[in-house]
Parts: C-alpha cells; structure tokens; sequence
C-alpha cells in the first residue's frame, strides 16, 4: 500500500473575494476614534488560531496614543499545552514589546482573571477618581464578546450583556460602557466598552483570507464551504491525518472525504446523493468547535512575525490603498472574463 503524501502547499485561488469590509466596519471604527479621548486603555482581541492574519494595522493607525493589551482569545481551540505551544507564545510576547501580551480561553477562569488583573493594575497605576474606561477591539468574530461576558461574570458575578454568536457581526454598533471590577474607596471601578468587528480593507494574500474565513471572521456564505473543508483539510493532513480516519483514510482529495462523511452522518439529498456543502459545513464547525484537533493556521516563527510586523501582509493598507487594490482586482478578473468568453 502506498504511503499517504499531504499536499505541502494549497492551490492559489486568485477569485477569492479580497475583503469583508463593510459599511459598519467603517462606522464602528470612526466612532471609536471620536471615543478614544476617554479611553484609558484599547484592549486588542486576536484569534489565537491565526495569531498573524487576525492582526488589523486599522486599530494601530486609528487608535494609536493609548496604551494597548493584545489578548489572543480562543487558545484552548489552538493550543493543547505543549512545550512548543509555551515557546511559540513566549515568542510572540516578546515581539509584541512594548505592548503587555495574554492568551485567554473566555471558558477558563484563571486565564480571565489575568486579564482582569491587567486592567485593574493599569487603573491602579491611572489613579482616577472617576473609574478607568477601556474599549475592546478586534476583526470580526474573534471572540470580542464572549471575553467581556467572561470579564463581567468573574469580576462583578454578573450576567452576559454582550450578545454572541459563531457567525461574525453580532455585534454591529458601539455597546454601551459595562463594569468589570468593582470600585474601591479610591474610585468607581473598570468600566470596558464592546465594538464591532473591523475587517481589513483588503487582504492581499489570498490563503490569508482562506484563514481568516475558516476562523469565521466571514460569514460563511462569501467563501464555498467545500473550498473552505478542502482548506480545511489541507491543514489536517499536514498536522494529523487520522483526526478524520473514522470518516475516510488520509486522502488529498475533499469530495471522497466529504461524501464518505456524508453517508456516516446522513447527510444525504434525494437519492442518496450526498450533500457536499452541507456535509462540509459540518466538517468546519466541528474543527472550530475543537473537535477536529487543537493547532495554528499561521506559521509562527521569528521571521513570519518580522514579516507581519512590517510591510507583509495586509499591513500598512488603508482604507483607500484597499479601496484602490479592490477596484483593481475587479477590473482583473473582469478582463479575465472576456479573455475566457472569447
């Protein structure tokens, strides 16, 4: 029998839609620049699956004068506790310097006490008589929500107020101000503010996209699910093959994967035929929800970061540089058409 060989890298797809930058992105990221003046403290939310292509320069640019906590949200969806976990984190912290780093799964109380503690010596360190107010940001869809419900119920004991969900733009407008910690004789306490998702105005890299997209910072119908499942099964295979094997043995090609899948769970249309989108819909949300292995989508190392950190990536894009790269691309695939029509 032939030994299994994974694809070592995934096809380019140059029709991949290059943004998801809508209109409330815009609005939401204007407000907060109006807000900014009373805000101690911008906390940054990233997807600890995708620590690099979660990164939007939009908040460096437009919140930039106030002290900032980067807090990668979902690490028990990308981590599962291992020596090179530690390293890869401790790496990322200190390429982060001068902002404070933290890794946090909203679930787990110890590491949402870690925030919170941050935010209560930063207020400490303010010394305001009127509370310190913070404001949390971040792409869509990374978690934003559920660490301020997390922050609220373990600081005050208090229930949810920001509503959540697994597609993005739940949360399309600037909520109102919640209390975290409770004020002490010196003060009224931490007060933090939920915000929108802002997406990048666009994403030159087109397997950035396909990350971001497979974390659910798109909504699901902009990208095809079974693009998304082969994606998917891309990374699977490169990190452990048999996390599938009860569905298929090891194999490159996502429509033997998703109709064996199909018949063992009933996904089925008339006839018996199976049901692909459906079936690799499924075969998503079970990867996001942790059931389909715990690992990264980006490649961290010392030099992927110096990468992200200067001009790779959708870094140094504004929202007119993104405007113009999208018209572009448009115009591009509109030529590509009447080529291919002719």
């Amino acid at each position: 029998m032939a030994t299994f060989v994974p694809r070592k890298v995934f096809p380019t797809l140059n029709s991949l839609p290059r943004s998801y930058f809508l209109g409330h992105h815009k609005a939401g990221l204007d407000k907060m620049k109006t807000m900014l003046s009373h805000i101690d403290l911008v906390i940054e939310c990233r997807d600890y699956r995708i620590p690099l292509s979660s990164r939007n320069p939009l908040f460096e640019e437009n919140l930039a004068g106030r002290e900032r906590l980067i807090v990668y949200t979902k690490q028990d969806l990308g981590s599962e506790g291992y020596h090179l976990d530690r390293e890869r984190e401790r790496l990322i912290q200190d390429f982060q310097r001068p902002s404070a780093v933290l890794f946090s799964d909203y679930k787990d109380k110890s590491s949402v006490r870690k925030v919170l503690e941050f935010a209560r010596e930063h207020a400490a360190a303010a010394n305001s008589l009127t509370g310190a107010r913070m404001m949390v940001v971040g792409m869509p869809n990374v978690g934003k929500s559920s660490l301020l419900n997390a922050l609220r119920a373990v600081g005050v004991h208090k229930g949810k107020v920001a509503h959540t969900g697994a597609q993005p733009g739940v949360t399309r407008k600037i909520g109102t101000t919640v209390k975290i910690i409770e004020g002490e004789e010196s003060g009224e306490g931490v007060y933090l503010v939920d915000t929108p998702g802002v997406f990048i105005p666009y994403v030159p890299d087109a397997e950035a996209m396909l990350k971001l997209a497979l974390c659910g910072s798109v909504k699901d119908t902009i990208i095809p699910p079974t693009t998304l499942a082969d994606y998917l099964l891309y990374h699977l295979n490169l990190h452990k093959p048999s996390l599938y094997e009860k569905y298929e043995p090891p194999t490159n090609d996502i429509e033997a994967l998703l109709a064996a899948l199909a018949r063992k769970t009933g996904r089925l249309q008339k006839g018996g035929v199976p049901d692909y989108e459906a079936s690799a819909l499924w075969l998503i949300q079970r990867w996001r929800n942790g059931h389909l292995g715990r690992f990264l989508l980006d490649e961290v190392t010392r030099a992927t970061l110096e990468a992200e950190g200067g001009a790779n990536g959708s870094a140094g894009v504004s929202l007119n540089q993104g405007r113009k790269m999208m018209k572009e691309l448009r115009k591009q695939k509109s030529r590509q058409k009447h080529l291919n029509s002719q």
